[in-house]
């Protein structure tokens, strides 16, 4: 008998996406209607889930968002209907932001981009 061992190799190269993934209900539902409207986001409905991803960079902005619900969103009402992520993610007042490599969220997360002799 052969093995196959290729098939369970690691690709170690950058996929370059990120995303998250939302609960399924009013609030994470407007969500993803509103990040479905921009650019190379992809959403996928599950019946208990919603998945947002992209590549590079996504802005979850509050204030679009707040103006799709016609209420106030922001950074506790996003931890509260998002259950998991990939990519790095980076809260402020205004907005949260993903990356899906480091080094594009290095201002934020305070990472050294310096080589080591």
């Amino acid at each position: 008998m052969t093995s196959n061992s290729a098939a369970f190799d690691a690709n170690r190269t950058s996929s370059n996406r990120c995303g998250v993934t939302l609960m399924n209900n009013q609030n994470g539902y407007v969500v993803a209607e509103v990040m479905g409207a921009k650019d190379g986001i992809t959403i996928t409905e599950f019946p208990s889930m919603i998945r947002v991803d992209g590549p590079g960079k996504i802005v979850f902005d509050y204030a679009e968002i707040s103006e799709a619900l016609g209420t106030t969103f922001d950074g506790s009402d996003f931890e509260e209907i998002m259950s998991t992520h990939y990519g790095r993610m980076v809260h402020l007042d205004d907005m949260t932001l993903m990356f899906a490599n480091p080094e594009d969220a290095a201002e934020y997360i305070d990472f050294d981009l310096t080589p080591v002799q």
